[in-house]
């Protein structure tokens, strides 16, 4: 039954019901048993059409969700390059293996998806790879960087015949190159040979937690002719105390990054840098550091989320400790299509095969003006 022919039956049922109700006034009694019952049956009838009108009416604002046939055989092959990834660590030949998963000189396999999926996970588990301005790319990509932190392009009044001092900020370039590193994950040979278990995602999963671990070490504080970490900025605030850390120092901080950059900047610090930063007090006994209930107890400081990471450096004379701004002011180059290699012979007597990443990495602060960070003062 159409929304117009239901529309109809409930008005005729209206009219029905209220005839019912009339007559009793008209006659001035109550209605009799026969009534009532007429009546409830009636009621019951318009609110079960009313429940239908409604449920047509959500029906109408639904759209159908459409899998095209493009999207049908991304799926499928994504299904036969997951199960032909487990076939190959499990050691088991199937017949599309050979046409889904390549294999190089060195004898990595390189699953697309796989890839794809681990460097996902990667972004959603790394505190400042998933913050970094990231490029996809192989080869060597160099950006011309504009520091202003030493001296910048300034507007002053001036009188005719009289001439400008110029003024202007440093141009340097830097260069994202690409270091090769590896990630090596252990299996359990009894969770290899159990059929039930979902070895692929387990992969990516473990294989994700060693990169991104890896990574936001070096993107942090990064290694020497290697990744340069955000810790590296030029944009440098030092502590009058080389064993403490005051709530001025980390304003002046904070107040460092220029307000156009303030809207996506965060707190990194090792966990024992927040404890001690978590108990200082102001003036009237009030915790520096609150928990925001808007967005589930997440710690802020001075108005912004405070991430900790491990990687950090704690409170220690001359340490980079407190690091402070927009993380897109980094920049990460990583190559997505990694290499996987499984290695089942070097681990058989642990009971165990090993699986390597392979990826293509390099990180620099291409934006120095976006991010911060708290020095500590030498002896």
């Amino acid at each position: 039954m159409n929304l117009k022919k239901l529309l109809e039956l409930r008005n005729d049922k209206v009219v029905a019901l209220q005839a019912l109700m009339n007559k009793a006034k008209t006659e001035e009694r109550a209605m009799t048993s026969e009534e009532m019952t007429s009546f409830e049956t009636l009621e019951g009838e318009i609110a079960g059409i009313d429940k239908t009108i409604k449920a047509e009416e959500r029906a109408r604002n639904l759209t159908l969700s459409v899998v095209t046939d493009e999207k049908k055989a991304e799926l499928r092959a994504e299904d036969i390059e997951e199960r032909a990834f487990a076939n190959f660590i499990r050691g088991e030949v199937s017949e599309n293996r050979a046409e889904v998963l390549s294999t190089t000189a060195n004898g990595a396999v390189i699953p697309k998806t796989i890839a794809a999926k681990i460097i996902e996970k990667v972004k959603d588990i790394s505190t400042i790879y998933q913050r970094a301005t990231k490029y996809n790319v192989k080869g060597e990509l160099t950006f011309p960087v504009y520091d202003e932190t030493t001296e910048k392009i300034t507007m002053a009044y001036a009188a005719e015949f009289s001439a400008l001092t110029s003024t202007s900020g440093k141009f340097t370039s830097v260069s994202l190159k690409g270091f090769l590193a590896g990630a090596l994950t252990k299996v359990s040979m009894s969770l290899v040979n159990n059929s039930d278990f979902d070895l692929v995602n387990y992969v990516i999963g473990k294989m994700a937690e060693a990169i991104a671990d890896w990574i936001d070490k070096e993107c942090l504080v990064g290694t020497s002719e290697k990744m340069t970490g955000a810790l590296s900025t030029t944009t440098i605030k030092t502590t009058a105390s080389g064993t403490a850390i005051t709530a001025d120092e980390l304003i002046a901080l904070k107040l460092a990054v220029k307000k156009r950059f303030q809207k996506n900047a965060i707190w990194i610090m090792h966990p024992d840098t927040y404890e001690v930063i978590a108990k200082m007090k102001d003036g009237q006994n009030n915790y520096l550091v609150i928990n925001d209930f808007t967005t589930g107890f997440e710690p802020m400081l001075l108005g912004k989320p405070i991430e900790l990471d491990e990687n950090m450096p704690i409170i220690a004379l001359s340490a980079k400790t407190v690091l402070y701004g927009d993380m897109s002011g980094l920049g990460v180059k990583i190559a997505e299509d990694v290499n996987i290699q499984v290695l089942k012979e070097k681990y058989a007597d642990e009971h165990a095969l090993g699986v390597i990443g392979w990826v293509e990495v390099d990180s620099k602060v291409l934006e120095p003006q976006k991010i911060a960070v708290l020095t500590m003062k030498a002896a």
